[in-house]
Formats: C-alpha cells, sequence, structure tokens
C-alpha cells in the first residue's frame, strides 16, 4: 500500500524510508532541547524544535539522517534546529557513514528567531560541504506539504543530490514572500497553478535542480535514495565546473523567460504532462538535451 510522503510526519517518513527497527535519535524529545527564544515570545516550544535527527541502516548501510517536521512552526530553522542540523553533519565527519540524508520540509528561518536561524543556515552549509569534500554524499529528499524555501532551499541546492514528488516545491523565496514584497502583479500566491509550475517538483526535474522526480510515495523515496547511493561518484573539480557551466548556459537560455511554461517550451515541451518516463537511475539533464523529449 502506498504511503503519502506529503500526508506523513517526520518521524513516519524515518520510519519507512529506513531500515526497519534501525533508527537511533540523537537529542530526542527527553533531551528537553526546546528553543531559548519561543517561550520568551509567548509561542509554544517543541521538544525536539521540528528536527529529528540520528543514525540508522538504509539498506544495510551505516547513514545518519535527519527528518523536518513541517506542523511545528513551518520546519522553520531557528537556534537549535539549525544546531542539530549542523551537529549531525559534523558527527559525519567522524563517523564517515555511507551517506547523510535530509527529509527537508521548511518555510525557511523562523521570523521568531532570525538571526540565529540566519546565522544557523551558513553553519549548516559550511558543515554540509566539509561532509562532501570529504567525499560522504548528501542527499535530499523533498515531498511535504510546505515545500523547502528559503535557507533550506540554499542548503538542498548544495546538496550532491534532491529526490522530489511533484508536489513537493524547492525555491528560495516562497511564493507568499513574493507577492508581499513586490505585489500580486509579481507573483499570484493564490494562482496554484503558476506555484507549482514555478517552484513544483516536476519544474525543477526539466531545469535540473531536482535529479531525481518520484510519486508522492515513501516507498519511491526510499527506491530513489538507494539507488542513487549505489552509482554516486566522488565529487571532482571537473564535475563541479560542469555544473556551473551547465548553470551559466540555463541563465544564457531562459533569463529572460517571464513564465515557467516558456522555460519547458524552450526544452521542446509543450505540456508538462508529456514527460517521459524516468530512466532507471531517474537522472536526465533534459535542459542540455531538448532533443530527447521529442523523441
Amino acid at each position: 500500500m502506498n504511503r503519502s510522503f506529503a500526508e506523513s510526519t517526520a518521524r513516519e517518513r524515518l520510519q519507512h524510508v529506513l531500515d526497519a527497527d534501525s533508527f537511533q535519535e540523537i537529542l530526542g524529545p527527553a533531551a528537553r532541547m526546546v528553543s531559548p527564544h519561543l517561550a520568551l515570545l509567548g509561542v509554544p516550544s517543541s521538544f525536539d524544535d521540528g528536527v529529528v535527527v540520528g543514525r540508522a541502516r538504509m539498506g544495510g548501510q551505516s547513514v545518519l539522517v535527519a527528518a523536518q517536521e513541517g506542523a511545528f512552526m513551518g520546519g522553520g530553522v531557528g537556534e537549535v534546529h539549525g544546531a542539530k542540523l549542523v551537529g549531525l553533519f559534523q558527527r559525519a565527519l567522524t563517523e564517515q557513514p555511507a551517506a547523510v540524508l535530509v527529509l527537508a520540509e521548511s518555510g525557511g528561518v523562523r521570523l521568531h528567531e532570525a538571526n540565529a536561524g540566519l546565522i544557523a543556515v551558513s553553519e549548516v552549509m559550511r558543515a554540509l560541504l566539509d561532509v562532501r569534500a570529504l567525499g560522504i554524499p548528501v542527499l535530499m529528499l523533498i515531498g511535504g506539504a510546505n515545500g523547502c524555501f528559503g535557507g533550506m532551499g540554499l542548503i538542498a541546492r548544495c546538496a550532491d543530490v534532491v529526490v522530489m514528488s511533484d508536489i513537493g516545491r524547492l525555491s528560495m523565496s516562497g511564493p507568499e514572500v513574493i507577492e508581499s514584497s513586490y505585489g500580486v502583479e509579481e507573483f499570484d500566491s493564490r494562482d496554484r497553478a503558476l506555484v507549482w509550475r514555478t517552484t513544483g517538483g516536476k519544474h525543477r526535474y526539466l531545469t535540473g535542480d531536482c535529479d531525481v522526480l518520484v510519486d508522492d510515495d515513501i516507498a519511491a523515496f526510499r527506491a530513489a535514495a538507494l539507488e542513487t547511493l549505489a552509482s554516486q561518484r566522488a565529487v571532482t573539480l571537473e564535475s563541479m565546473e560542469q555544473e556551473h557551466a551547465l548553470l551559466a548556459e540555463r541563465l544564457d537560455r531562459f533569463g529572460q523567460c517571464t513564465d515557467s511554461a516558456q522555460v519547458w517550451q524552450g526544452l521542446g515541451i509543450a505540456d508538462a504532462r508529456a514527460v517521459p518516463e524516468l530512466d532507471a537511475r531517474g537522472v536526465r539533464a533534459l535542459h542540455t538535451h531538448p532533443s530527447e523529449l521529442q523523441a
């Protein structure tokens, strides 16, 4: 039976993504590591501060994992929340697991503790890149109802691999933030079709920001993570330069587009529903090979 990734809690996602009974939580609710800021503002706290971290096994391999709880403050990053993520990546430097997985669901930094959250995001990015430099792959799984925005959107794009469902969303600024800053004429956050064709998983897959597109099914996320982990290669200077070249080429081709539908047309896609089935790995550089889409 399919189990929706979007409708599951952080702990339910971990339960079904990882090998059965292998998860060992670090700084769980019993540790009472709550935010030092929320109580001062009269805001309820969570004993795990909205993120679950620990070690486990996946496909028999040792991994470190984090899962953000979107039901608590939209998965927003605060001081303790960010510190738990930083600590997880720092632990990876000594334990050297097969991979670090982040099941991301976050609206970005909490406004309640914005400065602490922003500092935490920068520390998470630095710790993540230290892990990648050691040759340990970092996988981001994105399919929650709150998407992956703000600082977590930046963190996600620092990872080796991004796995998304078409329900998931990934962006720097959320639709409501853009609308409040620049007006509804710039971006109508109530236009759900616009929101998903701009930030949704399918669009991110077509433009190369998402490496693997899966159904809204936890088992599909697990299978994609296992497949990606089995074929993951070490990061090299050459591969990084190739990635930068692709980003520069994409900006040159699509920088003047005013709607994501124009990007799809530039890729040779008249209708996003006509996107071909994924190949064995589910990783396709579609933005550089538009002819494949017409075949």
